[in-house]
């Protein structure tokens, strides 16, 4: 059973920059592609953005391209997500999600 931890979330002002981390209790995101999604209040969670298991491909929503950079470190057990020119809209609980397994989401806030 693999375990997702996320962190990195905190409150920001519009504008700002946060990087999520995704920590796996084991090697998998050599194995797997690993997402990146948010869930705001009152909506549906979406996508927001994956990287293959080459660490090589990467994937955006169109909404956050050019803002938000995924990547993994060496060792294939964490997966970042920099974001950077962040907008209230963007506030959400966002979850890492590799194969099947999902963690338990870090929350960002960002104020105007």
């Amino acid at each position: 059973q693999v375990q997702l931890v996320e962190s990195g979330g905190g409150s920001v002002q519009t504008g700002g920059s946060l990087t999520l981390s995704c920590a796996a209790s084991e090697r998998v995101f050599d194995l797997y592609t690993t997402g990146w999604y948010r869930q705001a209040p009152g909506k549906e969670r979406e996508f927001v953005a994956a990287l293959g298991r080459s660490g090589t491909s990467t994937y955006y929503a169109d909404s956050v391209k050019g803002r938000f950079t995924i990547s993994r470190d060496n060792a294939n057990t964490t997966i970042y997500l920099q974001m950077n020119s962040l907008i209230p809209e963007e506030a959400a609980i966002y979850y890492c999600s590799t194969e099947q397994y999902w963690g338990q989401g870090t929350q960002v806030t960002v104020s105007a």
